[in-house]
């Protein structure tokens, strides 16, 4: 079986093959700038230059690479973004227009001129990863499952805190009342593909960008992978009650 995982953090993107009948420390890694870290990067550099860029894509995790857009127009720099790739910076495309970045259709990137450097967003860039792991002859080509976790915080509406918007999803998703028995397992916080609820845009996000992928796909949210992930150290394990997490 062979199953690739990915975890895509702020700064980095943590990523692991497993492969059945090796043993976990034998696994191939790579850890790798994040992707908002490369866009972060990308845009300081047409900052520098002075050139106009366009974003588009899907919507991935902000940080570094709102900084990044919020330097370069304030440098007098003309910088747009499809509605997806806006909600990069904020659910709010007016809160986005508010700091310069100029918000516009799809088919209106067709029109704007060459010298307008694009920019893809997305957090999970498969064949990326592909083509690094194919360079020392490990392919994907039949991979069993793959799973990738990032941090969403979902769509909050408008004057809903993103932060409180958050922390409800969470009671509503561990809630061993509305779960029923052993619905208050961390578990609830993964779903395949196909599954994932509307308002948590960034995780469906990555369920888009991984449609090349044939074969099953988990998305989860980084903060409960990691902790489901920490159970399996056997030392950790036996101070777990016995309904776990």
């Amino acid at each position: 079986m062979k199953i690739l995982t990915v975890d895509i953090g702020t700064g980095t993107q943590d990523i692991y093959l497993y492969q059945s009948g090796l043993e976990i420390e034998n696994g191939f890694k790579l850890v790798v700038p994040s992707p908002t870290m490369i866009v972060f990067r990308r845009l300081k550099e047409a900052t520098r230059l002075g050139e106009p860029v366009v974003l588009t894509g899907v919507t991935m995790g902000g940080g570094p690479s709102h900084w990044a857009a919020r330097d370069h127009v304030k440098a007098g720099n003309a910088l747009y973004a499809t509605p997806d790739a806006a909600r990069s910076f904020d659910d709010d495309l007016e809160a986005v227009q508010e700091i310069g970045i100029q918000i516009i259709g799809e088919d209106q990137v067709k029109s704007l001129p060459s010298k307008v450097s694009r920019l893809t967003l997305k957090d999970f860039d498969f064949q990326a990863i592909k083509n690094a792991l194919a360079e020392f002859d490990v392919t994907l080509d039949d991979l069993d499952a793959a799973a990738v976790a990032v941090f969403d915080h979902g769509a909050a509406p408008s004057g809903y805190s993103d932060r409180q918007f958050r922390f409800d999803y969470l009671a509503e998703r561990l809630d061993p009342e509305a779960q029923g028995p052993g619905g208050s397992i961390l578990s609830k916080l993964a779903f395949k593909r196909g599954e994932i609820p509307g308002k948590m845009t960034r995780l469906r996000a990555v369920e888009i960008s991984a449609g090349e992928i044939d074969a099953p796909l988990l998305v989860m949210d980084t903060a409960p992978a990691a902790i489901l992930g920490a159970t399996l150290d056997p030392v950790v394990k036996k101070t777990l009650p016995d309904h776990g997490c």
